[in-house]
């Protein structure tokens, strides 16, 4: 760990950077599986779809850049390499063989979900150990990651 000058005991930012490194291989998985969905969707509402999961990917790295800003304020290293996030995914792979949009949806729909599930632990466990502002941080995740969902499955709806 580096030095620095945040009054957090060391303890906790120990935790806590395991706690966002975690969710920071989460968040980068979760980007790849979505541009994924954004350069392989097919069908009758392809545009649609196509600029959906690029707005959610946009998103998704704005999470990776806070989560990762995160760790290192706390004297950490972010680990975003590939092979940190390959060790490191809580995350289902992706299917590879979908093209079909209402596939991708449920595919990215339920990660995004599990994503959400993982972030909203964190607010807890954040709070647990003591870090309000990491508390914050995911709560902030936790909200955008719910709208992102609701977009995606407002399209599985309308077959219901």
């Amino acid at each position: 760990m580096f030095d620095t000058k945040n009054d957090l005991p060391v303890n906790t930012r120990t935790k806590v950077i395991e706690l966002l490194n975690a969710r920071l291989a989460d968040a980068i998985d979760l980007g790849t599986q979505t541009k994924h969905a954004h350069w392989n969707v097919k069908g009758p509402n392809f545009i649609a779809l196509h600029e959906l999961f690029d707005k959610v990917a946009e998103h998704v790295e704005d999470y990776i850049d806070t989560l990762a800003e995160r760790v290192t304020s706390l004297g950490g290293t972010a680990r975003g390499t590939l092979a940190a996030v390959v060790r490191g995914t809580s995350l289902k792979g992706y299917p590879e063989d979908i093209s079909e949009g209402l596939a991708h949806v449920e595919a990215l729909s339920t990660v995004l979900a599990d994503f959400g599930r993982k972030i909203r632990a964190g607010i807890d466990e954040a709070a647990r150990l003591g870090d309000a502002d990491s508390c914050d941080l995911f709560t902030q995740v936790s909200r955008e990651t719910d709208k992102d969902l609701w977009f995606l499955e407002a399209h599985l709806h309308a077959k219901r």
